[in-house]
């Protein structure tokens, strides 16, 4: 990970003369070489710029040279199969649809108006039903009433009927009483 070579760090950096401070206090080799290994510590640990570098050279080799540029061409390809689609396939397909669908619509809206009349005329059964219902049950009312009056009348035939057979037995037992009077004599 380090951008010198391993013979570069292993050499020790020639030492200059210490310069001297403002103070008065030279600063020694020693410290020379601290300061360059925290330099070195730094670029190693926080100097991120050479291994982004080096990603980024092996993100355009892969990406540009290794593939061929093959996602371009798809790509194309894709852009070519969407305006084929657009301007020839869809054009078609929407004029075979309304090819189609207007017998249909015609269709439905036939079945559709069919279907209403035959409501309406189930409507119109429903109320001419209810309507023989309300007659059938006047007629069955003046059936009962007519049958009553029937009873009567039959009940009333009847007595009259007795009354006559009873008159009729009396008076031929009281011919047969005066036939039989005329016989003794």
């Amino acid at each position: 990970m380090s951008n010198q070579s391993p013979a570069r760090a292993a050499a020790p950096a020639p030492l200059t003369p210490s310069p001297k401070r403002d103070n008065g206090y030279s600063v020694g080799p020693a410290t020379q070489l601290i300061g360059r290994d925290i330099g070195e510590i730094h670029s190693r640990l926080l100097d991120h710029r050479p291994i982004i570098q080096g990603e980024t050279r092996y993100f355009i080799k892969e990406f540009e040279e290794k593939r061929g540029h093959r996602e371009l061409r798809v790509l194309e390809n894709v852009k070519n199969s969407i305006s084929e689609t657009s301007n020839h396939v869809l054009p078609r397909c929407t004029d075979v649809m309304q090819d189609q669908l207007g017998p249909m619509l015609k269709l439905l809206e036939a079945a559709n108006h069919s279907i209403h009349r035959l409501q309406q005329r189930d409507q119109e059964n429903e109320k001419s039903d209810a309507a023989e219902k309300v007659r059938h049950e006047k007629l069955r009312v003046q059936w009962e009433a007519f049958m009553k009056e029937q009873e009567q009348r039959q009940l009333a035939i009847d007595e009259e009927h007795n009354k006559a057979v009873l008159r009729l037995k009396e008076q031929y037992t009281q011919m047969d009483r005066e036939l039989s009077k005329m016989a003794t004599l």
